[in-house]
């Protein structure tokens, strides 16, 4: 039997990027619950995301940590989809410029790929799975957002994280990474997926 949502009082994010953590603790506040970063003073073991598809990698984070500390945790993976490259860089959005890029080589490897896209052919959509682990490293609970627009001519914005500064949302005139903290809640992947999960999350 698989352990009842009921019995999760925290969420622990699979993750080590502090921008993620911040805003999925910023978009989950309506289940009451608290939300950790993974724990610094513990030696758990990488999971691998290696995964075919987005689900796959957020399932494997969620259930190889959970069983790794034995609590309840919660991963995300998110892909970058391009129309005029065929749906990538998608599920290998992190390592777009090879498994060791930073974020600036694979933002300046997406730009130098679509220099020559003309604007009626710019289109992308962000993707988000998020998965819920029980301690027993059992999937409780998924969900899965997407947010709509296309790829800007250079970065632009301060806020946000990733692709944000070249991804133009709403009608075109701002970037995900030029939006505050509650609008990209509103318009972005991550808030739509939290959406989700809080609509299917077990009252009671």
């Amino acid at each position: 039997m698989p352990t009842p949502l009921s019995e999760c009082h925290e969420l622990i994010v699979a993750t080590s990027n502090p921008h993620k953590v911040r805003e999925l603790t910023y978009l989950l506040q309506p289940l009451g619950l608290p939300v950790y970063p993974l724990p610094a003073d513990i030696d758990l073991e990488p999971v691998k995301e290696d995964g075919n598809t987005l689900a796959e990698n957020a399932r494997k984070k969620a259930c190889g940590y959970a069983r790794q500390l034995q609590r309840w945790v919660i991963a995300d993976d998110t892909g970058l989809q391009v129309d005029a490259l065929a749906g990538k860089p998608g599920v290998r959005s992190a390592r777009y410029a090879g498994d060791d890029a930073i974020m600036a080589m694979n933002l300046a490897l997406l730009i130098e790929h679509m220099l020559d896209v003309p604007e009626e052919e710019r289109s992308a959509r962000f993707v988000c799975h998020l998965c819920v682990a029980a301690p027993d490293g059992g999937v409780a609970l998924e969900a899965y957002g997407e947010c709509h627009g296309k790829i800007g001519r250079q970065p632009i914005g301060e806020f946000g994280f990733g692709y944000d500064s070249v991804f133009l949302v709403q009608d075109g005139q701002q970037t995900l990474a030029e939006l505050d903290q509650q609008r990209t809640a509103q318009l972005g992947h991550r808030g739509h997926a939290a959406r989700s999960l809080i609509a299917a999350w077990p009252r009671g």
